[in-house]
């Protein structure tokens, strides 16, 4: 029987590997916007974060999305991102 092969990601909060299915994807757009990816298929550069708060805090402290994407981001974009986050939680 043939072993399925799953795809692991690195939390930029905690820094565990996690599967791919677990972990929520922040995406950066070939236009430069960042944006919270719930499918997974949205276009663009992408970076993983447990979908949990807490690791979005880390991440953000520590400024791992800024190093991953290469670039500045803006307090209003974190604000628009954890919003999200926090809606997606309840529902989820």
């Amino acid at each position: 029987m043939k072993s399925v092969k799953i795809p692991m990601r690195m939390c930029l909060g905690c820094g565990e590997m996690k599967p791919k299915k677990e972990l929520m994807r922040v995406v950066k757009s070939p236009e430069g916007e960042i944006s919270l990816d719930f499918t997974g298929k949205k276009n663009g550069r992408g970076a993983y974060i447990c979908r949990s708060e807490e690791c979005f805090k880390k991440a953000r402290k520590m400024r791992r999305f800024e190093k991953s994407f290469s670039c500045k981001i803006e307090e209003s974009v974190y604000e628009v991102m954890t919003d999200e986050l926090r809606k997606e939680t309840k529902n989820g």
